[in-house]
C-alpha cells in the first residue's frame, strides 16, 4: 500500500511538471533546430556561425575561459565541440518532450545550463538574458529529476507496460518512477539541492552584475576595449587589442587611431576612411572573432584580439620617450596607451 501510495505520489509530481518538461525540452531542441533546420549555424565560413558567438562568451566567463580560449584557438576543436554541443542540445530537447529517460536528461539539461551560465551569464543588453537562461536551467534540470515524467511520456509507458528496461536497477535513476532513497532523505536532497542552487544563483549574480549588494553593472551597454603590447620599432607601431565588454550582437566601430607626444602633438592619425581601407595583413587575428575592415570604420566583434601593425616611416625618427596612442568608438569612447620609445 505504501509502495502505491509512493508510486501516485510520484505520478502526480511528474503531471505537475509537464509545462516544466514540455517547455524546457522544446527550449533545448529548438536551439539545435535553429542551427541545423531553420539556418546553417555550423558552418564556420558564414555569417552567425555559432563558434563566433562561443568566442563572445570568453572575456568575462567565470572559471571556464581556459577552455574557451583553447576552443576559440582552434578552429576545428571549436568546429567539433559546437557540432557535438549542438547534437547533445537536440537529443536532450527532443528526449525530454517525449518523457524518455527523463532523469538522464534532466542532467543533460542541468549541464548545459551550468555552461551557459558560467560561459554568458554576465551578457545581456537591455536585461540579465543568459544568467536568466543559465539559472532557470538549472532549477529545471534538479527539479524534472525529482520529479520524473508523468502519464504523458515514454517512460510512463515503457513502466506500465512492465517492459524489460524497467526492470533494471538503475532505470529509476535515468528514466522516471519511485526514486531509490529512503522518505526521510528524500527532504534533505531537495533542501540541500535547492540551497546549493540558490547559493549559484546568487553569486553569479553578484560576480556578473551586482545584483545582490553595491553597484548595479552592466558589461553588455558599452564598447570596452583594452590596448596590450604597444610599441614602436624602426617604421613599425603594433598594439594588441582586446575587445571585453559591450553588445555580443554588433562590433565596436573603430573610427579613428592617433599617437601624439606628451605634449599633445599628433604624430599619426587615422580616421574612419583610413581605417575602412586597414591591409588585412597586418592585421594578426587571435580567435574566431576577428578585428577586420568594415565599410566605414574597423570593426571589433565582442571577445575578439588581434595584434595591429601600422607602418610609416616618421617612426623611425621619432625621438626615444613616452607617447600616447588613443582608439576613438565611432560611439564617443576612447581608449589610451602610453609607448615608451627606446
Amino acid at each position: 500500500m505504501q509502495q502505491q501510495n509512493l508510486s501516485q505520489s510520484y505520478n502526480m509530481a511528474g503531471l505537475f511538471s509537464l509545462a516544466l518538461r514540455l517547455v524546457v525540452g522544446w527550449t533545448y531542441f529548438s536551439a539545435f533546430w535553429r542551427r541545423v533546420a531553420l539556418e546553417n549555424k555550423l558552418d564556420p565560413e558564414v555569417s552567425g556561425y555559432i563558434g563566433e558567438k562561443f568566442n563572445h562568451f570568453l572575456p568575462n566567463a567565470l572559471g571556464i575561459k581556459p577552455i574557451i580560449e583553447y576552443l576559440v584557438t582552434n578552429p576545428d576543436a571549436l568546429w567539433w565541440a559546437m557540432v557535438i554541443f549542438t547534437i547533445v542540445e537536440g537529443i536532450v530537447g527532443l528526449l525530454l518532450i517525449f518523457g524518455l529517460f527523463t532523469r538522464l536528461m534532466s542532467i543533460g539539461v542541468f549541464g548545459l545550463a551550468m555552461g551557459i551560465l558560467l560561459g554568458s551569464g554576465w551578457i545581456g543588453t537591455t536585461c540579465l538574458d543568459e544568467w536568466q537562461i543559465g539559472v532557470l536551467g538549472i532549477a529545471a534540470g534538479f527539479t524534472l529529476f525529482l520529479s520524473g515524467s508523468d502519464k504523458y511520456s515514454l517512460d510512463y509507458f515503457l513502466l506500465q507496460r512492465n517492459h524489460k528496461i524497467t526492470q533494471k536497477s538503475w532505470f529509476s535513476w535515468i528514466g522516471s518512477g519511485i526514486l531509490p532513497l529512503k522518505t526521510k532523505v528524500i527532504p534533505k536532497v531537495v533542501l540541500t539541492g535547492a540551497l546549493l542552487i540558490l547559493f549559484m544563483t546568487l553569486f553569479t549574480n553578484q560576480v556578473f552584475h551586482g545584483g545582490v549588494w553595491g553597484n548595479l553593472h552592466n558589461k553588455s551597454v558599452k564598447p570596452k576595449i583594452e590596448i596590450a603590447d604597444s610599441n614602436i620599432v624602426q617604421n613599425q607601431l603594433s598594439f594588441q587589442v582586446y575587445r571585453v565588454e559591450g553588445a555580443d550582437v554588433y562590433g565596436s566601430f573603430l573610427i579613428g587611431i592617433e599617437l601624439t607626444t606628451e605634449e599633445g602633438k599628433k604624430i599619426m592619425e587615422l580616421n574612419g576612411k583610413d581605417l575602412s581601407a586597414f591591409p588585412k595583413e597586418n592585421i594578426a587575428n587571435n580567435y574566431v572573432a576577428m578585428v577586420k575592415p568594415g565599410a566605414h570604420s574597423m570593426i571589433i566583434p565582442l571577445g575578439a584580439k588581434a595584434t595591429l601593425t601600422i607602418e610609416d616611416e616618421k617612426f623611425r625618427n621619432l625621438a626615444s620617450g613616452s607617447y600616447e596612442l588613443k582608439l576613438i568608438d565611432i560611439s564617443g569612447a576612447t581608449w589610451k596607451a602610453n609607448i615608451e620609445k627606446q
